[in-house]
């Protein structure tokens, strides 16, 4: 397999997935500014939509949005494992995630938002993030006592929430979940490998 990604972006979460999973795969870094890939290669030519992730699989075959690229890993990894009901929930929180946290951070990195906007989709950051407190209360991850594709894409988006101004005090829950997934031994070595 090979991850198409860019530091700093939401290609974190397949990033430590596979990392995660022990999976052998390849790595291509990308440019989103000039959708260049690291070897000089036109990026619209591996997604002809420009963003990141991208991961292709031995056959060929490319899939692209973060969470079916997540959906494919957990389903492949679990060799048949993932019952109906944690299929459920795995997928609850991957869309929780990918529209009301990282649909939601765009327009903070949008340089047209204006001020009292860019105010209330924090404030709307921050109640989401107060309701992931509040899952929190009984497990160690989002879907239990395992860690999952969705730590993943929760710890991937949380990680822009200083760079724009995201509260997230006061969130002893979160906090903890932060730390825990950030000590994990593979999102530490995707983490380096990532920030170079």
């Amino acid at each position: 397999m090979k991850l198409y990604y860019s530091p700093g972006s939401c290609s974190l979460a397949p990033h430590i997935a596979l990392q995660e999973a022990g999976i052998d795969f390849e790595l291509a870094e990308v440019s989103l500014d000039a959708h260049q890939l690291d070897d000089g290669g036109d990026y619209f030519a591996i997604n002809a939509l420009g963003y990141v992730p991208v991961l292709e699989l031995p056959d060929g075959t490319r899939l692209h949005e973060t969470l079916a690229i997540l959906q494919f890993l957990a389903e492949h990894t679990a060799s048949g494992n993932i019952d109906a009901v944690r299929r459920a929930q795995l997928a609850q929180w991957l869309a929780f995630i990918g529209t009301e946290l990282h649909s939601v951070y765009y327009i903070l990195f949008s340089p047209d938002a204006d001020e009292a906007f860019q105010q209330a989709t924090r404030a709307k950051l921050r109640a989401r993030y107060e309701w992931v407190e509040s899952q929190l209360q009984h497990h160690d991850h989002l879907t239990g006592a395992s860690f999952s594709v969705a730590d993943a894409y929760l710890f991937a988006v949380t990680n822009w929430a200083d760079a724009v101004g995201v509260d997230l005090k006061g969130l002893p829950r979160l906090q903890a979940w932060l730390k825990r997934v950030a000590e994990r031994p593979a999102v530490q070595d995707v983490l380096r490998r990532e920030e170079g």
